[in-house]
Protein backbone atom coordinates (compact mmCIF):
# COMPACT_ATOMS: atom_id res chain seq x y z
CA UNK A 1 0.00 0.00 0.00
CA UNK A 2 1.86 3.04 -1.22
CA UNK A 3 0.56 6.44 -2.22
CA UNK A 4 1.78 9.13 -4.55
CA UNK A 5 1.70 11.43 -1.56
CA UNK A 6 4.19 9.09 0.11
CA UNK A 7 7.02 11.14 -1.35
CA UNK A 8 5.78 14.32 0.27
CA UNK A 9 7.70 15.79 3.19
CA UNK A 10 4.46 15.81 5.17
CA UNK A 11 4.00 12.04 4.90
CA UNK A 12 5.56 9.11 6.71
CA UNK A 13 6.20 6.06 4.59
CA UNK A 14 6.40 2.74 6.42
CA UNK A 15 6.92 -0.76 5.05
CA UNK A 16 5.30 -3.83 6.59
CA UNK A 17 6.74 -7.25 5.73
CA UNK A 18 5.80 -10.73 6.90
CA UNK A 19 7.79 -13.89 6.24
CA UNK A 20 7.57 -17.48 7.41
CA UNK A 21 11.29 -18.30 7.50
CA UNK A 22 11.24 -21.94 8.64
CA UNK A 23 12.91 -23.12 5.43
CA UNK A 24 15.54 -20.40 5.67
CA UNK A 25 17.01 -21.63 8.94
CA UNK A 26 16.98 -25.28 7.91
CA UNK A 27 18.96 -24.66 4.71
CA UNK A 28 20.86 -21.41 5.23
CA UNK A 29 23.73 -22.38 2.91
CA UNK A 30 21.43 -22.32 -0.11
CA UNK A 31 18.73 -19.86 0.91
CA UNK A 32 20.07 -17.20 3.28
CA UNK A 33 22.02 -15.13 0.75
CA UNK A 34 19.19 -15.28 -1.81
CA UNK A 35 16.64 -14.23 0.81
CA UNK A 36 18.69 -11.33 2.18
CA UNK A 37 19.61 -9.97 -1.26
CA UNK A 38 15.98 -9.99 -2.39
CA UNK A 39 14.78 -8.42 0.86
CA UNK A 40 17.43 -5.67 1.00
CA UNK A 41 16.87 -4.91 -2.69
CA UNK A 42 13.20 -4.20 -2.00
CA UNK A 43 14.01 -2.01 1.01
CA UNK A 44 16.39 0.05 -1.10
CA UNK A 45 13.81 0.44 -3.87
CA UNK A 46 10.92 1.47 -1.60
CA UNK A 47 13.06 3.58 0.77
CA UNK A 48 10.64 3.71 3.73
CA UNK A 49 11.13 5.73 6.91
CA UNK A 50 10.13 2.84 9.16
CA UNK A 51 10.43 -0.88 8.45
CA UNK A 52 8.59 -3.65 10.32
CA UNK A 53 9.60 -7.25 9.55
CA UNK A 54 7.57 -10.01 11.20
CA UNK A 55 8.97 -13.54 11.10
CA UNK A 56 7.36 -16.88 11.89
CA UNK A 57 9.02 -20.25 12.55
CA UNK A 58 12.27 -18.65 13.73
CA UNK A 59 14.81 -21.46 13.91
CA UNK A 60 12.88 -23.66 11.49
CA UNK A 61 10.74 -26.74 12.06
CA UNK A 62 13.72 -28.60 13.56
CA UNK A 63 14.48 -25.68 15.87
CA UNK A 64 16.42 -27.82 18.34
CA UNK A 65 19.08 -28.31 15.66
CA UNK A 66 18.87 -25.11 13.62
CA UNK A 67 18.17 -22.35 16.18
CA UNK A 68 21.89 -21.52 16.08
CA UNK A 69 21.42 -20.17 12.55
CA UNK A 70 19.24 -17.33 13.86
CA UNK A 71 22.22 -15.33 15.14
CA UNK A 72 23.92 -15.52 11.75
CA UNK A 73 20.72 -14.24 10.12
CA UNK A 74 20.55 -11.30 12.55
CA UNK A 75 24.24 -10.51 12.07
CA UNK A 76 24.01 -10.45 8.30
CA UNK A 77 20.73 -8.51 8.24
CA UNK A 78 22.06 -5.84 10.61
CA UNK A 79 25.31 -5.69 8.68
CA UNK A 80 23.41 -4.99 5.46
CA UNK A 81 21.06 -2.47 7.07
CA UNK A 82 24.02 -0.64 8.65
CA UNK A 83 24.96 0.46 5.14
CA UNK A 84 21.63 2.27 4.85
CA UNK A 85 20.31 5.29 6.76
CA UNK A 86 18.34 3.23 9.30
CA UNK A 87 19.83 4.02 12.70
CA UNK A 88 17.21 2.75 15.16
CA UNK A 89 17.05 -1.03 15.54
CA UNK A 90 14.78 -3.14 17.74
CA UNK A 91 14.83 -6.93 17.43
CA UNK A 92 12.75 -9.41 19.44
CA UNK A 93 13.46 -13.10 18.71
CA UNK A 94 11.56 -15.72 20.72
CA UNK A 95 14.11 -18.57 20.68
CA UNK A 96 13.64 -20.35 24.02
CA UNK A 97 12.20 -23.63 22.72
CA UNK A 98 12.71 -25.30 26.12
CA UNK A 99 9.89 -23.20 27.53
CA UNK A 100 6.88 -25.08 26.16
CA UNK A 101 4.31 -22.76 27.73
CA UNK A 102 5.83 -19.63 26.15
CA UNK A 103 7.72 -20.55 22.96
CA UNK A 104 6.17 -19.11 19.77
CA UNK A 105 9.20 -18.94 17.41
CA UNK A 106 8.11 -15.43 16.42
CA UNK A 107 10.53 -12.67 15.51
CA UNK A 108 9.70 -8.95 15.37
CA UNK A 109 12.32 -6.73 13.72
CA UNK A 110 12.07 -2.96 13.37
CA UNK A 111 14.29 -0.34 11.72
CA UNK A 112 13.81 3.44 12.01
CA UNK A 113 15.30 5.91 9.53
CA UNK A 114 17.48 8.79 10.69
CA UNK A 115 15.01 11.28 9.21
CA UNK A 116 12.09 10.25 11.41
CA UNK A 117 11.17 13.31 13.46
CA UNK A 118 9.82 11.45 16.49
CA UNK A 119 9.92 7.76 17.34
CA UNK A 120 8.71 6.25 20.61
CA UNK A 121 7.99 2.73 21.81
CA UNK A 122 5.39 1.61 24.34
CA UNK A 123 6.17 -0.11 27.63
CA UNK A 124 3.52 -2.76 28.36
CA UNK A 125 4.67 -3.03 31.99
CA UNK A 126 4.43 0.65 32.93
CA UNK A 127 1.63 1.30 30.39
CA UNK A 128 3.22 4.42 28.97
CA UNK A 129 5.68 5.54 26.31
CA UNK A 130 9.20 4.46 27.16
CA UNK A 131 11.20 7.42 25.90
CA UNK A 132 14.45 6.12 27.36
CA UNK A 133 14.30 2.99 25.22
CA UNK A 134 15.34 4.86 22.10
CA UNK A 135 18.37 6.52 23.69
CA UNK A 136 20.16 3.33 22.77
CA UNK A 137 19.82 3.15 19.00
CA UNK A 138 20.28 -0.62 18.71
CA UNK A 139 18.77 -3.24 20.99
CA UNK A 140 18.50 -6.96 20.25
CA UNK A 141 16.52 -9.27 22.52
CA UNK A 142 17.04 -13.00 21.89
CA UNK A 143 16.56 -16.31 23.67
CA UNK A 144 14.08 -15.98 26.53
CA UNK A 145 12.42 -12.58 26.08
CA UNK A 146 9.51 -13.00 28.50
CA UNK A 147 10.55 -10.10 30.75
CA UNK A 148 11.21 -7.57 27.96
CA UNK A 149 8.58 -4.86 28.68
CA UNK A 150 8.44 -3.22 25.25
CA UNK A 151 6.66 -6.18 23.70
CA UNK A 152 3.60 -8.24 24.57
CA UNK A 153 3.79 -11.91 23.62
CA UNK A 154 1.44 -14.81 24.21
CA UNK A 155 1.01 -18.38 23.09
CA UNK A 156 -2.53 -19.48 22.38
CA UNK A 157 -4.18 -21.52 25.16
CA UNK A 158 -3.50 -25.23 24.86
CA UNK A 159 -7.18 -26.12 24.42
CA UNK A 160 -7.19 -24.04 21.21
CA UNK A 161 -4.76 -26.39 19.51
CA UNK A 162 -6.09 -29.01 17.09
CA UNK A 163 -5.35 -32.58 18.20
CA UNK A 164 -4.17 -31.10 21.55
CA UNK A 165 -0.63 -30.71 20.20
CA UNK A 166 0.79 -27.57 21.78
CA UNK A 167 2.89 -26.17 18.93
CA UNK A 168 4.50 -22.78 18.24
CA UNK A 169 1.45 -20.61 17.64
CA UNK A 170 0.70 -17.23 19.14
CA UNK A 171 1.22 -13.49 18.70
CA UNK A 172 3.73 -10.77 19.59
CA UNK A 173 2.76 -7.09 19.74
CA UNK A 174 4.70 -3.85 19.86
CA UNK A 175 3.35 -0.31 19.90
CA UNK A 176 5.05 2.62 18.20
CA UNK A 177 4.52 6.34 17.90
CA UNK A 178 5.96 7.36 14.55
CA UNK A 179 5.95 11.08 13.78
CA UNK A 180 3.04 11.60 16.16
CA UNK A 181 0.88 8.64 15.09
CA UNK A 182 0.45 5.65 17.41
CA UNK A 183 -0.01 2.15 15.96
CA UNK A 184 0.19 -1.43 17.17
CA UNK A 185 2.21 -3.85 15.04
CA UNK A 186 1.20 -7.43 15.74
CA UNK A 187 2.95 -10.57 14.52
CA UNK A 188 0.77 -13.68 14.45
CA UNK A 189 1.04 -17.36 13.53
CA UNK A 190 -2.15 -19.43 13.36
CA UNK A 191 -2.77 -23.16 13.04
CA UNK A 192 -2.18 -25.11 9.83
CA UNK A 193 -4.29 -27.79 8.14
CA UNK A 194 -2.99 -31.09 9.48
CA UNK A 195 -4.83 -33.18 6.87
CA UNK A 196 -6.12 -32.35 3.40
CA UNK A 197 -8.68 -35.13 3.76
CA UNK A 198 -10.14 -33.60 6.93
CA UNK A 199 -10.08 -30.14 5.32
CA UNK A 200 -12.12 -31.53 2.39
CA UNK A 201 -15.00 -32.67 4.57
CA UNK A 202 -16.72 -29.30 4.91
CA UNK A 203 -16.28 -25.56 4.92
CA UNK A 204 -15.49 -24.01 7.26
CA UNK A 205 -13.21 -26.92 8.10
CA UNK A 206 -12.30 -27.87 11.66
CA UNK A 207 -8.97 -26.10 11.11
CA UNK A 208 -10.62 -22.96 9.79
CA UNK A 209 -12.87 -22.81 12.86
CA UNK A 210 -9.86 -23.11 15.17
CA UNK A 211 -7.99 -20.34 13.36
CA UNK A 212 -11.03 -18.09 13.56
CA UNK A 213 -11.38 -18.78 17.28
CA UNK A 214 -7.74 -17.83 17.94
CA UNK A 215 -8.02 -14.71 15.79
CA UNK A 216 -11.14 -13.50 17.61
CA UNK A 217 -9.43 -14.28 20.93
CA UNK A 218 -6.51 -12.04 19.94
CA UNK A 219 -8.63 -9.12 18.74
CA UNK A 220 -10.80 -9.25 21.86
CA UNK A 221 -7.71 -9.28 24.05
CA UNK A 222 -6.56 -5.99 22.52
CA UNK A 223 -10.02 -4.47 22.71
CA UNK A 224 -10.40 -5.32 26.41
CA UNK A 225 -6.91 -4.14 27.36
CA UNK A 226 -7.86 -1.17 29.56
CA UNK A 227 -4.35 -0.73 30.98
CA UNK A 228 -2.74 -0.12 27.60
CA UNK A 229 -5.73 1.33 25.80
CA UNK A 230 -6.28 0.78 22.11
CA UNK A 231 -4.83 2.30 18.94
CA UNK A 232 -5.20 1.36 15.27
CA UNK A 233 -3.37 -1.89 14.60
CA UNK A 234 -1.76 -3.82 11.79
CA UNK A 235 -1.93 -7.59 12.17
CA UNK A 236 0.48 -9.33 9.82
CA UNK A 237 1.98 -12.79 9.82
CA UNK A 238 1.26 -16.36 8.77
CA UNK A 239 -2.48 -16.75 9.27
CA UNK A 240 -2.40 -20.14 7.57
CA UNK A 241 -5.64 -19.15 5.82
CA UNK A 242 -6.51 -21.89 3.34
CA UNK A 243 -8.83 -21.99 0.38
CA UNK A 244 -12.16 -23.73 0.78
CA UNK A 245 -10.61 -27.12 0.03
CA UNK A 246 -13.96 -28.88 -0.31
CA UNK A 247 -15.08 -26.25 -2.83
CA UNK A 248 -11.80 -26.41 -4.75
CA UNK A 249 -11.99 -30.18 -5.05
CA UNK A 250 -15.57 -29.97 -6.26
CA UNK A 251 -14.56 -27.34 -8.84
CA UNK A 252 -11.65 -29.43 -10.11
CA UNK A 253 -13.43 -32.78 -10.26
CA UNK A 254 -16.51 -32.07 -12.36
CA UNK A 255 -17.01 -35.09 -14.64
CA UNK A 256 -14.24 -37.02 -12.84
CA UNK A 257 -14.64 -40.27 -10.91
CA UNK A 258 -13.33 -40.70 -7.37
CA UNK A 259 -11.27 -43.80 -6.49
CA UNK A 260 -10.31 -44.24 -2.85
CA UNK A 261 -7.03 -46.02 -2.17
CA UNK A 262 -6.37 -47.26 1.33
CA UNK A 263 -3.38 -49.18 2.61
CA UNK A 264 -3.13 -51.07 5.88
CA UNK A 265 -2.22 -47.79 7.57
CA UNK A 266 -5.06 -45.27 7.45
CA UNK A 267 -2.55 -42.43 7.06
CA UNK A 268 -1.89 -43.64 3.54
CA UNK A 269 -5.49 -43.16 2.46
CA UNK A 270 -5.86 -41.01 -0.63
CA UNK A 271 -8.40 -40.31 -3.34
CA UNK A 272 -7.61 -40.30 -7.04
CA UNK A 273 -9.99 -38.40 -9.30
CA UNK A 274 -9.82 -39.83 -12.82
CA UNK A 275 -11.19 -38.86 -16.21
CA UNK A 276 -12.99 -41.20 -18.62
CA UNK A 277 -9.63 -42.38 -19.99
CA UNK A 278 -8.57 -43.52 -16.52
CA UNK A 279 -5.96 -40.79 -16.10
CA UNK A 280 -5.42 -39.27 -12.64
CA UNK A 281 -6.28 -35.57 -12.76
CA UNK A 282 -6.32 -34.81 -9.03
CA UNK A 283 -4.94 -36.74 -6.07
CA UNK A 284 -5.82 -35.80 -2.49
CA UNK A 285 -4.16 -37.44 0.51
CA UNK A 286 -3.44 -36.38 4.07
CA UNK A 287 -0.35 -34.48 2.93
CA UNK A 288 -0.76 -34.74 -0.82
CA UNK A 289 -2.62 -32.40 -3.15
CA UNK A 290 -1.55 -32.90 -6.73
CA UNK A 291 -3.18 -31.80 -9.97
CA UNK A 292 -2.21 -32.87 -13.48
CA UNK A 293 -1.63 -29.20 -14.33
CA UNK A 294 -0.36 -28.23 -10.89
CA UNK A 295 2.05 -25.41 -11.79
CA UNK A 296 -0.45 -23.45 -13.87
CA UNK A 297 -3.87 -24.34 -12.52
CA UNK A 298 -3.44 -22.70 -9.11
CA UNK A 299 -2.04 -19.46 -10.50
CA UNK A 300 -5.28 -18.76 -12.36
CA UNK A 301 -7.88 -16.23 -11.21
CA UNK A 302 -10.61 -18.81 -10.44
CA UNK A 303 -8.91 -19.88 -7.18
CA UNK A 304 -9.39 -16.49 -5.47
CA UNK A 305 -13.13 -17.21 -5.31
CA UNK A 306 -12.37 -19.90 -2.72
CA UNK A 307 -10.31 -17.65 -0.42
CA UNK A 308 -13.11 -17.20 2.13
CA UNK A 309 -11.66 -17.40 5.64
CA UNK A 310 -11.45 -13.68 6.30
CA UNK A 311 -14.99 -12.84 5.13
CA UNK A 312 -16.80 -13.48 8.48
CA UNK A 313 -14.39 -11.08 10.22
CA UNK A 314 -14.70 -8.23 7.71
CA UNK A 315 -16.26 -6.00 10.38
CA UNK A 316 -13.11 -6.21 12.51
CA UNK A 317 -10.29 -6.77 10.00
CA UNK A 318 -9.75 -5.18 6.60
CA UNK A 319 -7.32 -5.98 3.82
CA UNK A 320 -6.38 -4.45 0.53
CA UNK A 321 -7.36 -6.42 -2.60
CA UNK A 322 -5.15 -9.40 -3.40
CA UNK A 323 -3.77 -9.33 -6.93
CA UNK A 324 -0.99 -11.87 -6.54
CA UNK A 325 -0.71 -15.64 -6.66
CA UNK A 326 -0.96 -17.83 -3.52
CA UNK A 327 2.04 -17.46 -1.19
CA UNK A 328 2.24 -21.13 -0.11
CA UNK A 329 3.49 -23.90 -0.54
CA UNK A 330 6.43 -23.20 -2.84
CA UNK A 331 9.26 -25.59 -3.52
CA UNK A 332 12.25 -25.06 -1.22
CA UNK A 333 14.71 -25.80 -4.04
CA UNK A 334 16.48 -22.71 -5.51
CA UNK A 335 16.30 -24.43 -8.90
CA UNK A 336 12.47 -24.43 -8.77
CA UNK A 337 11.64 -20.97 -7.39
CA UNK A 338 8.20 -20.55 -8.99
CA UNK A 339 6.87 -24.11 -8.55
CA UNK A 340 4.34 -25.20 -5.95
CA UNK A 341 4.83 -28.35 -3.91
CA UNK A 342 2.21 -31.06 -4.37
CA UNK A 343 1.43 -31.20 -0.68
CA UNK A 344 -1.38 -28.66 -0.11
CA UNK A 345 -3.83 -26.69 -2.16
CA UNK A 346 -1.97 -23.42 -2.83
CA UNK A 347 -3.36 -20.66 -0.62
CA UNK A 348 -2.87 -17.11 0.56
CA UNK A 349 -1.48 -17.95 4.01
CA UNK A 350 0.64 -14.85 4.54
CA UNK A 351 -1.39 -11.66 4.95
CA UNK A 352 -1.25 -8.06 6.10
CA UNK A 353 -4.51 -7.08 7.80
CA UNK A 354 -5.53 -3.99 9.73
CA UNK A 355 -8.21 -2.64 12.01
CA UNK A 356 -10.85 -0.47 10.30
CA UNK A 357 -9.49 2.56 12.22
CA UNK A 358 -6.32 2.43 10.13
CA UNK A 359 -8.29 4.00 7.30
CA UNK A 360 -8.28 7.23 9.31
CA UNK A 361 -4.51 7.56 9.14
CA UNK A 362 -3.43 6.29 5.72
CA UNK A 363 -3.97 7.69 2.26
CA UNK A 364 -5.42 5.04 -0.06
CA UNK A 365 -5.35 6.77 -3.45
CA UNK A 366 -2.73 4.23 -4.47
CA UNK A 367 -1.38 1.20 -2.65
CA UNK A 368 0.90 -1.76 -3.11
CA UNK A 369 0.25 -5.17 -1.62
CA UNK A 370 2.41 -7.83 -3.16
CA UNK A 371 5.15 -10.40 -2.66
CA UNK A 372 8.91 -10.27 -2.49
CA UNK A 373 10.87 -12.91 -4.38
CA UNK A 374 8.24 -14.05 -6.84
CA UNK A 375 10.95 -15.33 -9.19
CA UNK A 376 13.52 -16.56 -6.64
CA UNK A 377 13.39 -19.15 -3.87
CA UNK A 378 12.44 -17.64 -0.52
CA UNK A 379 11.48 -20.96 1.11
CA UNK A 380 8.04 -22.60 1.13
CA UNK A 381 6.36 -19.24 1.85
CA UNK A 382 6.81 -16.19 -0.37
CA UNK A 383 7.43 -12.99 1.59
CA UNK A 384 4.54 -10.53 1.72
CA UNK A 385 5.08 -6.76 1.75
CA UNK A 386 2.96 -3.64 1.98
CA UNK A 387 4.36 -0.09 1.77
CA UNK A 388 2.03 2.65 3.02
CA UNK A 389 2.11 6.32 3.92
CA UNK A 390 0.20 8.59 6.25
CA UNK A 391 0.06 12.35 6.69
CA UNK A 392 1.39 13.95 9.84
CA UNK A 393 -1.36 13.93 12.44
CA UNK A 394 -1.69 12.29 15.80
CA UNK A 395 -3.74 9.33 16.95
CA UNK A 396 -3.08 8.46 20.59
CA UNK A 397 -4.14 5.48 22.65
CA UNK A 398 -7.69 5.34 23.92
CA UNK A 399 -8.18 4.26 27.54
Amino acid sequence: METKKGNSDSDTKILLVTANVGSLFEDPQRLLTIWLEEFIGNITKINPRFLALHLQEVGGKTYENSMGNVQEFIRRLCEAMAKTEFIFVRIYMDEDFKSAEHFTALGNIYFGHKNISTLRIWNFLTHCWDDNQLDNEKQIFCGNIETVPTKEKAKFPQHFFPECKWSRKGFMRTRWEINGTAIDLVNIHLFHDASNLAACEDFPSVYCKTRRRALIHTIERFHLDDKNGSVPFFLFGDFNFRCDTAGVVKELTTNLTAHRLQSVKNESTKINYRNTDGNNILTVGKKEFSHADHQLKFKELWLKEFDKELAPLAEFLVEYPINFIPSYPFEEDPEMPTDYMSTRCPSWCDRILMSPQVRDIIDTDEWQYDMIGESVCMGDHKVRQSPLAWSKHSIHSRH
